[in-house]
């Protein structure tokens, strides 16, 4: 577990190159927000993060694999890591903060991804 980066990891940083392209201005890991989003637009209220499909439980076919070895606790860690995701995000909408959280299988397709991303920076509807 010691070796598992918690920033600049290679999902964020091509995250952040595809914002590169869309809209400059962000800042990276605000330790004064709930969650401590990996990039946030601080003008636009708009607070992003970029998850692992396995460290947060996504519902996809990397997300839903199950180790084998000590599966109890890797249940219970993926659990807690969930709660801790949704306790965050409601924070930050209490907080009067849009959230949007990408996760890594998003990546797969760069053009939907940055449909998003630009939707997301316009101010629309996060789904």
């Amino acid at each position: 577990m010691r070796a598992v980066k918690s920033r600049d990891t290679a999902p964020e940083r091509a995250v952040r190159a595809l914002l590169r392209e869309i809209a400059t201005g962000y800042r990276l890991h605000r330790a004064d927000l709930p969650g401590k989003p990996d990039i946030v637009y601080g003008r636009r209220k708009l607070a992003i993060f970029v998850h692992g499909c396995f460290w947060h439980g996504h519902a996809c076919a990397r997300g839903a694999r199950a180790p084998r070895d000590n599966a109890d606790y890797w249940r219970a860690k993926i659990a807690r890591n969930r709660a801790r995701d949704a306790a965050n995000l409601e924070k930050l909408a209490a907080l009067g903060w849009r959230t949007l959280v990408v996760y890594e299988c998003a990546l797969k397709d760069g053009a939907a991804l940055r449909a998003t991303l630009r939707a997301a920076l316009a101010g629309a509807a996060i789904a």
